[in-house]
């Protein structure tokens, strides 16, 4: 899907009226209820002020955690709304609740040119069961729909696909816009060479990404724990090191990895795509930040021992086709990442992309962490708010919540 079929914030008009903004505000917080890191907030900014500086209501909605339906004071957004008015430089009110007469009370006493974010939505079961009633209440607040949580897009709950059934039109946030303009071009119209970098622990969360992007990429870059199942279905010794042997599947099947990392290298044959898997590893002896260390080579992990980072021959290849790539995508750490001592080979990819002048995408909460350590994240072309959405959209899959929205051909309000 192009993101040029759905509606956008700049085809609508929100003077005067209402605005109800699905907002990704999910941010951490410390022991004592302070964010620690507000960059979702900021990432929201640019789709607040378009509202409310052309004298529209902004009515705002997110969750935090997960309360499992119920209110826990601890995830409370009442500290997000004191720092989005310090960011917005004018009051934020807030609501007690996101339905209910605490919440119509507030939107009723909004001005044009306002702010209200309303409570937690996952207070309520409705909100991640999908409810209608639920989704019925939220949009009989506002006259308008703008989503700009693209983190929970691949979620079909209420405040994502049912607000947009009832409140039209319904419309691309900002950073929404962005997050499927960028993934959309990567994968429909890369500059080339197009490189994947996928790393991370588990195979299982990564097979249906590698099997479409081997219909688009010239070079697929495999690193982290999930390298050492790859590794062992090809003969190679992986020692103590992790390997997945049966995951299941979305309906409680259960599904033989083996057999899918070999169909993965047979399409990969197929179509001529190199998997680029490690040389050489930094193996430690336990699972462990003071562990014994060392590199070995191509013949594998030795017995006991476990690969914890690709190594320096790893780091020069993979450097290397990175530096002369034209688009790159990357979701997933080299190593364990986390330890400074198995930080290297990470550290090392995240820079020769800083340095590549690739159209450069990353997504994954542990990549963007990574691209942050390395002292690059300026140099990225686009980092993603949503991990899990952006992996959604490699795979192929409808986003629930960008499907929702109004078409374009429905006409600009």
């Amino acid at each position: 899907m192009a993101e040029t079929e759905k509606l956008f914030i700049e085809d609508l008009d929100p003077a005067g009226k209402r605005v109800l903004v699905r907002v990704d505000f999910n941010v951490p917080l410390d022991g004592e209820g302070r964010i620690t890191d507000d960059s979702r907030i900021k990432a929201a900014l640019p789709t607040i002020r378009y509202v409310i500086d052309r004298g529209g209501r902004a009515i705002l909605v997110s969750h935090l955690g997960r309360p499992g339906g119920k209110v826990d004071p601890a995830l409370s957004l009442a500290p997000v709304a004191r720092r989005l008015s310090e960011l917005l430089g004018r009051p934020v009110a807030f609501a007690a609740d996101c339905l209910g007469p605490p919440a119509e009370a507030a939107v009723a006493a909004l001005k044009d040119g306002d702010v209200l974010l309303l409570e937690n939505l996952r207070f309520h079961p409705g909100e991640k069961k999908g409810d209608d009633r639920f989704a019925r209440s939220l949009a009989a607040l506002a006259d308008i729909y703008i989503d700009d949580a693209f983190g929970t897009s691949h979620r079909a709950h209420a405040s994502m696909t049912g607000v947009p059934r009832h409140l039209k039109p319904a419309a691309m946030g900002y950073l929404l816009e962005k997050e499927v303009r960028y993934l959309w071009q990567a994968v429909e119209d890369p500059r080339r060479p197009f490189v994947a970098i996928m790393g991370g622990a588990k195979v299982a969360d990564k097979i249906q990404v590698i099997a479409n992007l081997l219909e688009k990429v010239d070079s697929l870059l495999i690193g982290g724990a999930m390298a050492y199942t790859f590794l062992k279905v090809q003969g190679v010794q992986v020692g103590a090191s992790r390997v997945e042997s049966v995951v299941h599947d979305k309906q409680g099947r259960e599904i033989d990895v083996a057999a899918l990392v070999r169909d993965i290298l047979a399409k990969a044959d197929r179509r001529g795509v190199p998997i680029r898997l490690p040389l050489d590893h930094v193996e430690a002896d336990r699972f462990a930040e003071d562990a014994q260390t060392r590199v070995v080579g191509r013949a594998g992990i030795e017995p006991g021992w476990m690969g914890m980072d690709i190594g320096p021959e790893t780091v020069r290849e993979y450097a290397e086709i990175i530096r002369e790539a034209g688009t790159v995508v990357w979701n997933g750490p080299m190593g364990v990442f986390e330890w400074k001592k198995f930080a290297a080979g990470t550290v090392a990819v995240a820079r020769a992309l800083g340095e590549s002048g690739a159209t450069s995408i990353i997504g994954g909460g542990d990549s963007v962490a990574a691209v942050n350590l390395s002292g690059v994240a300026d140099r990225i072309t686009h980092i993603s708010t949503g991990g899990g959405a952006s992996l959604e959209f490699l795979e192929g899959n409808v986003l629930p919540g960008v499907a929702a929205l109004s078409n374009r051909s429905e006409g600009k309000i």
